[in-house]
């Protein structure tokens, strides 16, 4: 799922968000990856497609963290573009105590990419931006689950001990 805020793109439904986004440890039942994303230019005005003038920043809002196959892929392509930066805030960590995935994560990392945990406030942001708002309603305020904070601070553990 693509979703911009600044675009006509599809928003997510606020079902879909609630279940797939939710922080917690063992997240069965969400079996797919959801992808909202920022993309910022800077240098001159161009209409090429990837013009190398240009730097691309770009964050990527993910339910959760790549596995490995998307990881080498990410890595692969922060290597080949180098006027290309990568934020990634992830909600939760896929299969981080495999030692395979901690070295994929691990190579992301020094390809460039940004690795972040998504904390409570990043979720409002996805939420404001990327989520469906039923018709004709005011925006509905975003309610934090019962264990953001303590789901964001033990992930953000984990992502500390296995980059550093």
């Amino acid at each position: 799922m693509e979703a911009s805020p600044h675009s006509n793109t599809k928003r997510l439904p606020a079902m879909f968000f609630k279940f797939q986004f939710r922080n917690v440890e063992y997240s069965s039942g969400r079996n797919k990856t959801f992808l909202c994303y920022v993309l910022e230019t800077q240098g001159k005005e161009s209409h090429a497609a990837c013009d190398s003038s240009l730097r691309y920043n770009i964050t990527w809002y993910v339910s959760s963290s790549p596995c490995v196959t998307c990881a080498d892929r990410i890595t692969e392509t922060l290597k080949k573009n180098k006027n290309l930066r990568l934020t990634i805030m992830v909600g939760r960590l896929f299969m981080w105590e495999e030692a395979e995935m901690q070295a994929a994560l691990k190579k992301m990392k020094s390809a460039g990419c940004k690795l972040r945990i998504m904390k409570p406030q990043d979720f409002e942001y996805v939420w404001q931006n990327f989520v469906e708002q039923e018709e004709g309603e005011e925006a509905k305020a975003f309610v934090p689950w019962e264990d953001i904070q303590e789901n964001f601070q033990y992930y953000e553990e984990k992502l500390a001990e296995i980059l550093h």
